[in-house]
């Protein structure tokens, strides 16, 4: 569905949100950039947030993600095909090319005949900083 003119006009809500995620490295919830950018003094709603993220993930000038708990984080991220690594603790996202996925999805397609496929690969694991965190027998 093709989002009307008036849905991605540039406010300034939109243009504080899409400069906080330019900022902050890694995915986050909307409510923790909503923090954020209260600490900042912008006069911004969580709800504006939400559709603010919602309208730049549509644009495909965002992307989302959900944890295995199913917190919904937002990110930027380039635009050309890739995978993530997503920490389930802090949210922290690091970009991976996977071309060895890229010749299993193609072959997989072919296989069963189908054409015209995408594919999106996260995965999800405890990035060094949270697991150094952790407390617990080694």
């Amino acid at each position: 569905m093709k989002a009307t003119p008036n849905a991605t006009r540039n406010t300034r809500q939109r243009g504080e949100v899409m400069a906080l995620l330019q900022e902050v490295e890694g995915a986050r919830s909307a409510q923790q950039l909503y923090l954020l950018l209260r600490e900042r003094g912008a006069k911004v709603g969580l709800t504006t947030v939400y559709r603010t993220l919602q309208m730049l993930v549509d644009a495909g000038d965002a992307d989302t993600t959900r944890l295995p708990g199913g917190e919904q984080l937002f990110r930027l991220c380039s635009p050309t095909h890739h995978h993530h690594l997503v920490c389930r603790g802090c949210g922290k996202t690091v970009e991976v090319a996977g071309p060895a996925v890229e010749r299993w999805a193609d072959e997989v397609a072919a296989d069963n005949g189908f054409t015209d496929v995408g594919h999106t690969i996260e995965i999800f694991g405890t990035c060094r900083d949270c697991a150094a965190g952790q407390a617990g027998p080694a």
